[in-house]
């Protein structure tokens, strides 16, 4: 670009100190455009990843609301033969699941040699929210647990009873005895817990007294 020069005597070009000042402009206006756009990319990480965290709870929610809303008042049989309740709850760290119990309406697509119950067990192990399931109800050891959620910090379990009052624990006082709901406390690093509460399964009425049912530990 040309200009007239202040005396009149032709045009001249751009000087130095100019081509420096719009340079430095230029180079302003590009890092700006460079912040914003990794800012933006930043952002968007960010979104996708706690998309992906709530998408994760809900399969994990999915899953629960499946097994507990068909839960059956069926004792079981442990892979020593001792008899366990037909739901328990364990709050003994990672030694033991923090929720046991039978499920129905197990579909069985190839026709295979089994019953349409299964065993359930979630466990809380190195971080991760496991199920493990059973191919038989009864004496048969666990197949390989799959993992429903990872960086879990901590599992708290509520129970409702039959008169509607929220238990912290679950100690049947009968074998066949099931909770009315289940609330679960997710707590993940990072993350505020997350509470979901799942129906369960319809179950025998609560006996005012029940002895000699056997050995349930």
């Amino acid at each position: 670009m040309k200009s007239l020069h202040p005396d009149g005597g032709g045009e001249r070009g751009f000087t130095l100190i100019e081509l420096l000042v719009a340079l430095m402009i230029f180079a302003m206006l590009a890092s700006a455009g460079v912040l914003l756009l990794g800012n933006s990319v930043s952002a968007q990480a960010q979104v996708k990843a706690r998309l992906d965290d709530l998408a994760a709870v809900q399969r994990a929610g999915g899953a629960l609301a499946a097994d507990l809303g068909q839960a059956v008042p069926r004792i079981s049989r442990t892979e020593t033969g001792t008899l366990a309740p037909a739901f328990w709850s364990h709050r003994e760290g990672e030694g033991v699941p923090v929720l046991q119990f039978v499920r129905g309406g197990w579909d069985n697509l190839g026709n295979l040699p089994r019953p349409s119950l299964q065993k359930v067990e979630y466990w809380v192990r190195q971080g991760r929210l496991e199920r493990r399931t059973y191919a038989q109800v009864d004496g048969a050891a666990g197949d390989e647990p799959a993992a429903l959620l990872d960086q879990v910090e901590d599992v708290a379990l509520r129970f409702r009873d039959a008169q509607g009052e929220w238990r912290d624990e679950w100690t049947p006082t009968q074998p066949d005895l099931m909770p009315r709901a289940v609330e679960m406390t997710v707590t993940r690093a990072g993350e505020p817990g997350v509470t979901l509460r799942f129906l369960v399964g319809p179950g025998p009425a609560e006996k005012q007294a029940v002895q000699g049912e056997g050995d349930f530990g």
